[in-house]
């Protein structure tokens, strides 16, 4: 795998980037639950949510912003690293069986006063179910190396 290097100036707002799709399964929810340690009946108790508004499990907020931003993750670029995340939405919820994919956009791009070989970079990430509407939307905020540093 060839390994190529992005340097901030490389980068355009605007520029977008779209996944594939991956379903949610029963055994991610499962999963989630036990590495987080969050049971609660929403997410586990099909009876429960019978009685609920959505009538079935649906899937953590948690999970969807890990998987989307794992699905975003292909390419690795050694100059980009992430500096966290702003601004999470869960808008709609995501149920089992549901398929999203994930559009990331570049919207802001700005100096990094703390450190001048880096530059501070603002990507908003959109998740979209298989009915094209948003479930979740957030911003991912990236520190990248600059080919030169700033005086």
């Amino acid at each position: 795998m060839e390994i190529k290097t992005i340097y901030f100036e490389d980068y355009e707002i605007g520029f977008s980037r779209q996944t594939l799709g991956r379903t949610i399964t029963e055994t991610d929810i499962v999963l989630h639950a036990g590495q987080s340690g969050d049971f609660f009946p929403h997410h586990m108790d099909a009876e429960w949510v019978k009685t609920q508004p959505f009538k079935r499990r649906i899937a953590h907020g948690t999970l969807i912003l890990t998987i989307a931003i794992g699905m975003t993750a292909v390419d690795i670029n050694p100059a980009a690293f992430s500096y966290g995340y702003d601004r999470v939405r869960f808008i709609r919820p995501v149920f089992i069986g549901d398929t999203i994919r994930v559009r990331a956009t570049i919207t802001e791009k700005r100096e990094y006063p703390k450190r001048p070989d880096h530059g501070f970079l603002v990507e908003q990430v959109e998740v979209f179910n298989q009915n094209d509407e948003i479930v979740l939307a957030c911003q991912h905020l990236y520190l990248v190396q600059r080919k030169e540093a700033t005086a």
